[in-house]
């Protein structure tokens, strides 16, 4: 007769084996789940990007057209059944400054007022816009407080300045001096445009913007855009009362005599490019376009287009 004699030694290996592949196994399994639930989350990523930016390129199309107004509820979409919205916003660039019609037009003294109200001191205020002159001007002599060439390379950049009219209000960063404004008014690129036809409307622009070009007070200027909201204080209805020209509204101001004539060079009240900006959202996906059109109501013509997702 054979008898079997088992191991303990031999029986407790194999079952840590046995566990180790198990254990092996799960995470294998595990690590699968994983990848296909991310591979999930992508595609189904990638169709609401899509969809999203089809929401909103349908946002600009209903936004161009001439017949809808700023006001009108088919700028605002939101579909609950399918977790879909879209907001389009109608605004004129006129609003802002354009930042080479006040270089070329050789407005300084409207640019250092704008940089000392956002907190630069006067030595500061007047290099930066020296800078910005020597920018676009299409010489190599510096601005009495300006930076040229050498300037720009003792700073370690070569081919600069560009030495051409701003095509991007991203581009003015890169002027020496705009890192002092960057660390004061991070939004000071909600000031500039380079679309609008030249001066700044007011009609449209915002009591900061006024006061800062007629060199009154931001609480003498806030009567201007009262004024065009009219009796219920609400832009775009029906009890708006427009400016018809800007002497009107500069005489609200007070201000008169050869004041009135060098201020009023720097306004209108019809700058007609606007800005339509269409944001949608499919999911969790939301994508940005942004358009500029000049004309909307005649023959519009579109001026930049730019197409962005947002966080």
């Amino acid at each position: 007769m054979i008898i079997s004699r088992h191991h303990p030694e031999k029986t407790g290996f194999a079952l840590i084996a046995v566990l180790w592949l198990i254990a092996i196994l799960s995470l294998a399994a595990i690590s699968t789940l994983r990848v296909i639930s991310f591979d999930m989350d992508l595609a189904t990523a990638k169709v609401h990007g899509s969809r999203a930016y089809q929401l909103a390129e349908t946002g600009i199309a209903v936004g161009t057209n001439p017949a809808v107004e700023r006001n009108d509820p088919l700028l605002h979409r939101f579909d609950e059944a399918n977790n879909e919205e879209v907001h389009v916003t109608l605004t004129s660039e006129g609003a802002r400054f354009n930042i080479n019609s006040l270089v070329l037009s050789e407005d300084k003294s409207m640019l250092r007022s704008i940089f000392i109200y956002w907190g630069l001191d006067l030595d500061s205020a007047q290099a930066l816009t020296d800078a910005l002159t020597d920018w676009v001007d299409t010489n190599d002599e510096v601005a009495l407080n300006g930076a040229e060439i050498e300037e720009y390379e003792k700073a370690g950049r070569i081919n600069q300045p560009f030495n051409h009219p701003f095509y991007d209000i991203a581009e003015m960063s890169l002027v020496l001096g705009m890192d002092q404004v960057e660390a004061l008014r991070p939004d000071w690129r909600n000031w500039f445009t380079v679309w609008s036809s030249g001066t700044l409307d007011l009609n449209e622009a915002e009591a900061e913007f006024i006061a800062a070009a007629a060199e009154v007070t931001e609480v003498q200027a806030s009567i201007i855009p009262q004024t065009v909201r009219g009796i219920d204080d609400i832009r775009d209805t029906e009890d708006d009362v427009p400016f018809q020209d800007v002497e009107s509204a500069l005489s609200l101001l007070g201000i008169g005599g050869e004041t009135a004539q060098l201020i009023a060079q720097r306004f209108t009240v019809d700058d007609t490019t606007t800005r339509i900006t269409s944001t949608a959202r499919s999911g969790n996906s939301k994508r940005r376009i942004t358009a500029i059109v000049r004309n909307r109501t005649g023959k519009p013509i579109l001026l930049d287009r730019t197409t962005e997702i947002v966080p």
